[in-house]
């Protein structure tokens, strides 16, 4: 869905003109003919569907720099760029100093208004993510700050604010890749333990000797190796959230001893004298049919109803697709700038890719291909090509790859001086090619002798040593480090097949 920009000017021509151009550069368009029609849209709740608002700072009445200064207290608020006349510089730094993300002067040509306008856009998610980045960090994210507008994602969001509201054991259920602790952490930044400790514990990631003890802890000297005494990860969350990830994949003896923590509130660390208090907030979360494990005997079935409380199941991304354009704009953003690239946009027919896949790796898989994508992509924009994998599973859609670069023959890589005796080390080779290609520049190292046989490794193993010594003149470190063997197994194997006389 296109995002929308506010133009706010009481010139009806001007207005007109540019509405049309913003059309144009592909957004959807809502106009003001005033501050005060402006301020009335931005502040009720139709400001969620404002991207960015193109703002005239000369207006009779409510004028630009009044709309700035009003809404520059308000969070939430969209990016401002505001229009100014020629000789009227001092007036748009002054607007900037409001609030203003950039300017441009009136008439504004396509070219500068896409400039400005996707820049605009592009500062705003990098803010956003970085705001949301430092509440994951401090324990205070709140749905809001989630990305999860889809009619879909509705019932979570109320859900978890009502759970927020009570110390209630959440079980949050979902296929892997749904994004399952990211509503956890929203449950814990809307409620009371805001800010206090969240704990994530991968349940199916511990070892199973090693479980009892990195949940409760362990005292000095409680079994071999214990060194030192360990404070197990409900201690870590005393006066937070414990987040167990996977809990479908605890083990029998581990559900024992969880259930005495959920029924009275302590634990009784390995080798300690007596059984410590602890006040936490347990949010667990499981990909598994929870029932089923119950029948099979997998999973305590007192355990499970005291989890299973009060559960929340989130749909597959497949469910939600009206997610997935939010969700690619946030990973774009986000990627671009770990990348150092300026890509602002993804083409229509791309989201229409998108859209159109059922992502059975859900939001962590869109997560990848976008990452991948900003990896492959030359241009300012994502287009179908920078996504071949899911193209080749949509019908309609189909990825140009470009042509594999012509190979060129095999020069060496290492150009420093070579060592001594190196320069007659590089073996018999062969020219090889693409099949089909017609191109047979590069460097091989025949498999069968002239007789037909077929050669043996140690004979095919030396040629390959032979070739890497030419190849970087002598130098074994080099050399050892593109074999991807040891010095010393270099040299050995250099003595074995009678190469060290070469290096004399």
């Amino acid at each position: 869905m296109a995002k929308r920009v506010l133009i706010v000017d009481d010139d009806p021509a001007q207005r007109r003109i540019l509405e049309e151009t913003v059309k144009r550069l592909g957004f959807d368009v809502k106009t003001a003919q005033g501050g005060d029609q402006a301020l009335q849209i931005l502040e009720s709740p139709e400001k969620d569907a404002i991207a960015l608002v193109l703002l005239d700072l000369v207006m009779p009445g409510t004028d630009g720099m009044a709309v700035l200064e009003r809404i520059s207290q308000k969070p939430g608020m969209p990016p401002v760029i505001v229009q100014t006349a020629h000789g009227s510089i001092d007036s748009a730094i002054n607007a900037m100093r409001a609030g203003a993300v950039d300017f441009v002067i009136k008439p504004a040509s396509p070219e500068r208004l896409d400039v400005s306008i996707k820049s605009a856009l592009k500062i705003e998610a990098l803010a956003v993510e970085i705001t949301r980045i430092k509440k994951k960090v401090e324990g205070t994210l709140t749905f809001g700050d989630l990305v999860m507008r889809g009619e879909a994602m509705n019932r979570v969001i109320m859900l978890g604010r009502r759970a927020a509201g009570s110390n209630i054991p959440v079980l949050i259920e979902g296929e892997s890749g749904v994004g399952k602790e990211l509503i956890a952490r929203a449950i814990q930044g809307e409620s009371e333990r805001a800010g206090k400790p969240f704990v994530t514990v991968n349940c199916g990631a511990i070892p199973e000797k090693l479980i009892e003890s990195t949940l409760f802890g362990h005292e000095k000297g409680a079994f071999t190796g214990a060194v030192d005494r360990r404070i197990g990860k409900f201690q870590e969350a005393d006066g937070g959230t414990l987040f167990l990830d996977e809990v479908g994949e605890l083990p029998l003896d581990a559900q024992v001893k969880l259930l005495r923590a959920l029924q009275e509130g302590e634990i009784d660390p390995v080798g300690a004298k007596r059984p410590l208090k602890v006040n936490f907030r347990l949010i667990s979360a499981t990909n598994r049919d929870m029932i089923q494990l119950v029948k099979d005997g997998k999973f305590r079935e007192d355990l499970y109803y005291r989890l299973n409380v009060f559960p929340v199941a989130v749909p597959p991304l497949r469910d939600r697709l009206d997610d997935v354009p939010e969700l690619v704009q946030h990973f774009l953003a986000r990627f671009s700038a770990e990348e150092g690239k300026r890509l602002a946009t993804i083409s229509a027919d791309t989201l229409d890719l998108l859209m159109s896949y059922s992502w059975p790796g859900n939001v962590r898989q869109l997560e990848n291909a976008v990452f991948r994508a900003v990896v492959l992509a030359d241009g300012p924009e994502l287009t179908v090509d920078e996504f071949p994998q899911i193209a080749a599973h949509v019908d309609g859609f189909q990825a140009h790859m470009p042509a594999a670069p012509a190979q060129v023959a095999a020069r060496l890589g290492y150009t420093g001086p070579a060592l001594l005796g190196a320069e007659d080390t590089i073996p018999h080779t062969v020219e090889v090619g693409a099949v089909g290609s017609g191109i047979k520049n590069s460097l091989g190292i025949p498999a069968v002798d002239e007789a037909g046989e077929m050669r043996t490794l140690e004979a095919m193993e030396a040629d390959m040593i032979r070739l890497a010594l030419g190849r970087y003149r002598g130098h074994m470190t080099e050399v050892a480090k593109r074999l991807n063997i040891g010095r010393s197994t270099l040299y050995r194997k250099m003595r074995d097949y009678g190469l060290e006389g070469r290096m004399n």
